[in-house]
């Protein structure tokens, strides 16, 4: 088991920024990738950005060039640094773990944390 804790939501003006992180717990955290998705108001669950043990990214085309993906293994955390932030941004944030990237660009993650709002004013 992979216990994930999202941080660091909130309310924020457009173009502002945010940092969210993400606490794991349990199995080894370099094993996994670490994904964050997103929930906009009324839409699907949607891919933002994954990072694999080794530092490779991904990034859906919405956030590339505003938000990147860190990770500490020492600290076993993931975190998402969010800039120049969008209205369209507003969503719940969900941080996830999986072994395998094809998974977790799809969705389709082992273990998710609880989610943590994001909210951007215009």
């Amino acid at each position: 088991q992979v216990q994930l804790v999202e941080s660091g939501g909130g309310l924020v003006q457009a173009g502002g920024s945010l940092r969210l992180s993400c606490a794991a717990s349990g199995r080894t955290f370099s094993n996994y990738y670490m994904g964050w998705f997103r929930q906009p108001p009324g839409k699907a669950r949607e891919f933002v950005a994954h990072i694999s043990s080794g530092g490779s990214t991904y990034y859906a085309d919405s956030v590339k060039g505003r938000f990147t993906i860190p990770r500490d293994n020492a600290k076993n955390t993931v975190s998402l640094q969010m800039n120049s932030l969008k209205p369209e941004d507003t969503a719940v944030y969900y941080c996830a773990a999986e072994r395998w990237a094809s998974r977790l660009r799809i969705g389709a993650a082992d273990y998710w944390g609880q989610g943590t709002q994001v909210t951007v004013s215009s």
